[in-house]
């Protein structure tokens, strides 16, 4: 059975999208089989991931308005080589599903079940949410078994954790009683700037073991990957940011070995 996390984070810019397509990557270098779902109308996380969203015969849109199942809608992000992962993409007709769903039935619950049909073709589905708390996100936190948290270490990331750690608990009591917060992981991390340490040490100091080991850098490398449709991992490997995502991904799979069975 995959493990289903989503990527997300109410505040924009944190860099939700190259966390969750590096992360497919790397976890893919690792020997993991992988589906990042890219559940944000502007299709970054397909278009990182080397697939071209505008000429996309299916995508998510389609799968949530149930015309279509993941089997048929996704792709295979092949210029990848060993990092390769199936990506479900999307592309701008998906901000039209935001309407759309409100009238119908099990609206939230809708990629929940389109996952259930292939989860045991997966080790682990990323689901790369839009910077909003919509139908879409709901959609995303209904379906998973926790949430990676990718954030800035800076004052007002802060104030922003405290509405997204909020909005999980009320998905947990009221919608998925699975989900749950799995990690927050330090992005864009510099550290010869002290407010970022300070940051850096009131998460530990209050999230404890819930913070990642792990801490990605600041890395320009990481930044210029996306234009060439690829990942950092692939772009890049032996940059700092991409070595640091490969050692994520196994923090991952380490940390998901090492919780109870259900």
């Amino acid at each position: 059975m995959a493990k289903i996390f989503c990527v997300a984070n109410q505040k924009g810019g944190v860099g939700k999208t190259t966390t969750a397509v590096n992360l497919a990557a790397g976890l893919a270098k690792v020997g993991q089989r992988v589906l990042l779902v890219d559940l944000d109308p502007q299709g970054n996380a397909t278009m990182g991931s080397g697939i071209d969203k505008r000429a996309l015969e299916l995508n998510v849109y389609d799968v949530l308005l149930e015309s279509a199942s993941i089997a048929e809608a996704r792709s295979r992000s092949d210029k990848l080589g060993a990092c390769a992962y199936d990506v479900l993409g999307a592309n701008r007709e998906l901000a039209g599903a935001e309407v759309e769903l409100v009238e119908l039935e099990r609206r939230e619950k809708r990629l929940k079940q389109a996952i259930a049909a292939v989860d045991d073709q997966y080790d682990f589905v990323l689901i790369d949410c839009p910077p909003s708390l919509s139908m879409l996100t709901l959609n995303g936190l209904c379906s998973a078994h926790g949430v990676i948290v990718p954030m800035q270490c800076e004052y007002f990331a802060l104030e922003g954790l405290t509405d997204l750690v909020n909005t999980i608990k009320q998905v947990h009591a009221n919608l998925n009683r699975e989900l749950q917060l799995i990690g927050l992981l330090r992005v864009m991390f510099d550290p010869r700037i002290t407010l970022q340490q300070q940051v850096s040490e009131q998460l530990k100091a209050h999230f404890g073991d819930k913070v990642f080991n792990t801490v990605i850098p600041r890395n320009v490398r990481l930044a210029e990957a996306p234009s060439y449709g690829l990942p950092g991992v692939v772009f890049d490997p032996s940059s700092k940011g991409a070595q640091a995502f490969v050692a994520f991904a196994q923090e991952m799979v380490d940390r998901i070995q090492a919780m109870p069975a259900k």
